[in-house]
């Protein structure tokens, strides 16, 4: 059996329904693994390929992140789980971010709802002996122009995945994380959508091109995996050499 087979694993991704989180969703649905995405529609037919959605073969739930009695609710529903992909992220632009509303917002599903629903299936993943991964950003690393809350809120979730990794290891609980750099989905359309902006921020990657769900997937595949079975409370960013 590969390290990569994850047939008869229960996995959730949170933010599953379409891009970064559906990419990895899919990744681990093509790998043998029972695959459970949380999103925020009423159900997977209000999700379009045309989006970046593929649901098929994922079985669906609306779950309000935000709201941390709907988290416990939901992962009530759930018997058993051995790896929780935390993917929700959420963005303001237009200086949105600099209204306390807005700020509350985006640290809100980016960075409180993660310990909720980490707290929310922590038992879980004990007796399983399971994995969390959190889906960051690499600007953790660096200030992100008109994004304040977008910034702090993703370097929170990088020490909060230090943090956790620490605490739970004797546990058998292992936390990791993954950093992606400029990945193409309906959040980065700002400047995947402007053909002078796309240029600027290829011109920054070594790589020369955009990262796919699919290159997030993979590093959250081996963070999962016994192959990473000495690994925890790291986030491996993963950017064609952006941050270089």
């Amino acid at each position: 059996m590969s390290d990569l087979d994850f047939t008869g694993k229960t996995v959730l991704v949170v933010g599953g329904s379409s891009g970064i989180g559906n990419g990895i969703a899919q990744g681990f649905r093509a790998r043998g693994a029972t695959v459970t995405v949380w999103g925020t529609r009423n159900s997977s037919q209000d999700y379009s390929a045309a989006e970046g959605s593929d649901l098929s073969g994922l079985a669906y739930a609306q779950v309000d992140v935000s709201d941390d009695d709907a988290i416990v609710k939901a992962a009530e529903r759930m018997p058993t789980l051995d790896v929780l992909v935390l993917a929700q992220g959420t963005v303001i632009y237009r200086r949105g971010e600099f209204e306390m509303d807005g700020f509350r917002q985006v640290t809100g599903v980016n960075l409180d709802s993660l310990m909720a629903c980490i707290m929310a299936f922590h038992d879980k993943l004990k007796e399983t002996g399971g994995n969390i991964v959190t889906i960051s950003s690499t600007s953790a690393y660096h200030a992100t122009r008109g994004n304040p809350a977008y910034n702090a809120s993703k370097a929170g979730a990088v020490a909060l995945t230090r943090t956790l990794g620490q605490a739970w290891a004797a546990e058998g609980v292992r936390v990791n994380g993954v950093a992606p750099g400029l990945v193409d989905t309906k959040l980065t359309k700002v400047t995947t959508d402007h053909p002078d902006r796309l240029k600027g921020a290829l011109a920054g990657i070594p790589m020369h091109r955009l990262g796919t769900p699919e290159d997030m997937a993979g590093a959250v595949m081996f963070l999962a995996s016994p192959l990473a079975g000495y690994i925890t409370g790291q986030t491996i960013i993963v950017d064609g050499g952006l941050t270089l």
